[in-house]
């Protein structure tokens, strides 16, 4: 028995349209409507007897979409194919798309229709026939622009040592700056079918800054907020982080370059005596290597995804209430999305995009 609910969304939309589509060829609008009357949930019998066919036909095309889609479909008894390309051209194709990389297969649609002259009905077809040809979707991954693959590996190398050697009276933090900006950040979601979704949104102008660190043993966080991140900022950081630790020899802060953490009121405020705070800094243009970026991610997931706060303070009390309470809260579920296994990024891997 083939059960309803078969078809996605977007393959039962091509099938109703080609149904619908009075320049289609007969025989495959036949086999299009009898698709959808399978997913409607008719039976092979029914389906069969309203086409004036037997049942045994109607399971082999469904059986033929289920193998290979809408081209799977386009195939008759003789051998041929509304829209088969020949050896030659499908090489020139894989080659076009490799040096144009189209974004939609609509864009490689038109390509393949202007230079041989065939038309793929639908997308499902033309998908199957890209991923024969060993071609895939790909969103490209952002890189910096200047990365060092030496200094990652002498980074790491140093960050090892220094947790293999930490005594108890010691502690790891990370250190960073956020400016999470009062809009919704519409996100997909699953929804009743007949629901059409919406998010209220805001001015979008109105921004919070937040210098934060976290330790990635405890769950851990300092955060405050802050009317300009600069070295005040920094050193009000610092001087969180060690009233925090009260019984700490010794705490490793890790951070990035930015101008002010290497200012010179704040390389100041470490010579004082009686500071108990170690500044590591990360190589330039390595955010990969600064595992509270990845917390960022994470607070953006669960504050400003899918939802909207009337005002900017309501938002503030949010993603700081976030940080501050529910994060180290939640560390165990949180945690293995903000981890220090950290990888080398080297751009000679990637195939830049220009």
């Amino acid at each position: 028995m083939i059960c309803a609910g078969f078809l996605s969304p977007v393959d039962r939309a091509d099938l109703t349209a080609l149904a619908r589509d009075g320049s289609a060829a007969h025989r495959l609008a036949r086999r299009a409507n009898a698709l959808v009357l399978l997913d409607s949930g008719w039976s092979c019998e029914k389906v069969a007897g309203a086409l004036l066919l037997d049942d045994d036909t109607i399971r082999r095309w469904h059986g033929l979409f289920i193998a290979n889609g809408l081209e799977g479909l386009t195939r008759f008894e003789a051998g041929g194919s509304a829209c088969q390309m020949n050896g030659e051209q499908q090489e020139n194709l894989k080659a076009w798309v490799a040096a144009a990389l189209p974004r939609s297969t609509r864009q490689i649609g038109a390509w393949i229709e202007q230079e041989f002259g065939h038309v793929y009905a639908g997308r499902s077809g033309l998908i199957a026939l890209l991923h024969r040809l060993g071609l895939e979707y790909h969103k490209p991954k952002v890189i910096p622009r200047k990365l060092d693959e030496e200094k990652q590996k002498t980074f790491i190398a140093s960050y090892e040592k220094v947790l293999n050697s930490l005594p108890d009276d010691e502690a790891v933090l990370f250190a960073d700056a956020v400016h999470p900006t009062h809009a919704a950040r519409p996100a997909g979601c699953w929804a009743p079918s007949q629901e059409t979704l919406a998010i209220e949104q805001t001015s979008g102008r109105q921004r919070i800054n937040i210098h934060g660190a976290v330790d990635l043993e405890t769950g851990q966080t300092r955060m405050i907020e802050v009317e300009t991140v600069d070295a005040a900022s920094t050193i009000r950081l610092l001087e969180s982080i060690e009233a925090f630790y009260p019984m700490l020899v010794l705490i490793h802060v890790f951070l990035d370059n930015a101008r002010y953490h290497h200012a010179k009121m704040v390389r100041e405020w470490l010579a004082q005596p009686g500071r108990r705070i170690k500044l590591h800094f990360i190589p330039p243009y390595c955010p990969h290597l600064n595992p509270i970026e990845r917390l960022w991610g994470v607070m953006h997931k669960h504050v400003t995804h899918n939802k909207s706060y009337p005002t900017c303070a309501q938002f503030a009390d949010a993603t700081l209430g976030f940080l501050r309470e529910k994060v180290p809260r939640n560390w165990a579920d949180i945690c293995d999305s903000v981890t220090d296994n950290f990888r080398i990024v080297n751009p000679s891997d990637f195939r830049v995009v220009t």
